[in-house]
């Protein structure tokens, strides 16, 4: 059984989103990064109960969060005038050089990445970062429209493994599998007696 998210947040964590019963936060790790994460996050994503970027930027210190597609208010791109700042993105072109300071990460379905990408010509300015695609047998919470699809936090991990080791990444990928049997169980899919 599907649900959306309370405007009020009734019976939920106002930090995970989830239900209280199954809140996350007490699990999440502070992961520190010499690389710095802009998230630029649909405001559509905003409210949902899986949205990884509120669960990363939970674990990342050096994380940030920034709307897009508010109503009455315009994307600021002045965000993105920071130097040495590559975009996560499957259709950047491939930085070369020395690793980044920041890396942009867009958050949203794949349609609405694609048109904040496209809207906004800062970002296809950037260097970009490409990921492998996630194995065919990758747990999701969303089904993604191609196989190269992954969440938002998957990519970060990517990212993080990519830039400062699969260490550092590890516990972000524990992370989101935890988030997805928090989430199936506030579905009924997992019994909340094991969280309880």
């Amino acid at each position: 059984m599907r649900s959306s998210t309370p405007e009020d947040l009734s019976g939920r964590c106002e930090r995970c989103y989830l239900p209280t019963a199954l809140c996350l936060c007490a699990d999440v790790p502070v992961i520190p990064t010499r690389t710095e994460l802009l998230i630029i996050r649909h405001n559509k994503e905003s409210q949902k109960s899986t949205n990884t970027a509120r669960i990363a930027a939970l674990a990342l210190p050096r994380c940030h969060i920034v709307s897009y597609g508010a109503p009455g208010a315009p994307f600021d791109a002045s965000v993105l005038d920071t130097p040495d700042t590559w975009l996560l993105f499957p259709d950047a072109p491939e930085a070369e050089g020395p690793p980044p300071k920041r890396l942009v990460v867009i958050d949203g379905s794949w349609a609405q990445a694609r048109r904040m990408v496209q809207r906004v010509p800062a970002l296809r300015r950037l260097p970009g970062m490409r990921l492998p695609p996630p194995a065919p047998d990758t747990r999701r919470l969303r089904k993604p429209p191609h196989p190269d699809g992954m969440s938002t936090l998957e990519a970060m991990a990517g990212a993080l493994a990519r830039l400062e080791g699969e260490e550092l990444a590890k516990p972000l990928l524990t992370l989101h599998e935890l988030m997805i049997e928090r989430v199936l169980a506030s579905r009924g899919r997992l019994g909340w007696e094991n969280y309880l």
